[in-house]
């Protein structure tokens, strides 16, 4: 079985440059095509409110509804785009939308700029050890100098299971960063830190193209710390299309990657099975 780790869906087209069919191109039915055109069976929906989608999680839900089997859905709770991003509250409404949501793990987008240094305030711990509680999966988008933090936050409730998005941003966007790589590949201490090896257009410069040879290296690297049973693949669609092609944002670690063919199994689909499994998500 081949799980998308990350991908997203859309009512309406979130990014500049304008699009000719901004009412279509993000939506399920686009994501699925994909999917069922290149032998993928399930996604996971990353949430994310952002352009003119502030019911994205609600439409994500009703998609997974109608396609059962198909979508597992992370909300986006308390991301940065959010009118209350870092405003008490946290725990009282990551409560709320496990109230009005049935779902196994969340999406949380810090702010670049920011030090992490609130994952560990009080409210943070009070935020995550409800998580931890519920045995939910933090889906977190995070830059090598907020690392820190999340290697505390991983060591005080070992039970939470945290996933890194796109290659945890080593790579053009964060080489201004000292000890960008030291900071990522430390965290491989913490067992209960995991990477996905997604969105290479996210994290390469305006000049790298398919199949990022420069930047082969960042998978690589975090194979040799983490191993392969703690990496998971994500096409970061529909925002991969943008550099290449769905087939292209699976082929780029099929094909390119640093797996040898058990390895990629593992990558490609039954390591985010069995966080899901262990979440309580099938």
């Amino acid at each position: 079985m081949i799980i998308d780790g990350h991908c997203h869906i859309w009512e309406s087209w979130p990014y500049e440059p304008p699009v000719p069919d901004p009412a279509t191109r993000a939506r399920v039915e686009q994501l699925l095509f994909e999917m069922d055109r290149n032998g993928v069976d399930r996604a996971v929906i990353i949430c994310a409110a952002i352009g003119d989608n502030p019911h994205n999680t609600d439409y994500a839900f009703e998609a997974a509804e109608r396609h059962r089997g198909r979508l597992v859905v992370f909300p986006d709770i308390d991301c940065r785009w959010a009118p209350e991003f870092r405003k008490p509250g946290a725990p009282a409404r990551l409560e709320r939308a496990l109230s009005r949501w049935s779902f196994v793990g969340f999406t949380h987008y810090l702010a670049e700029e920011e030090d992490g240094a609130w994952l560990t305030s009080e409210e943070g711990m009070a935020f995550f050890g409800l998580a931890a509680e519920r045995s939910l999966v933090v889906s977190l988008s995070v830059m090598p100098h907020q690392m820190p933090p999340v290697r505390a936050l991983a060591r005080t409730f070992p039970a939470l299971t945290i996933i890194c998005h796109h290659h945890a941003f080593l790579g053009p966007r964060s080489e201004g960063t000292p000890h960008a790589l030291a900071e990522v590949l430390t965290a491989a201490e913490e067992p209960n830190i995991l990477v996905k090896c997604s969105g290479f257009g996210n994290v390469a410069a305006p000049s790298d193209e398919y199949p990022y040879t420069r930047l082969q290296w960042i998978p690589h690297a975090l194979k040799a710390a983490f191993g392969a049973d703690r990496l998971i693949w994500g096409s970061d669609y529909p925002v991969c299309t943008r550099h290449m092609t769905y087939r292209q944002a699976l082929s780029v670690l099929r094909r390119h990657g640093p797996f040898c063919e058990d390895e990629l199994s593992k990558a490609l689909g039954d390591n985010m099975s069995a966080v899901l499994r262990a979440a309580g998500g099938g």
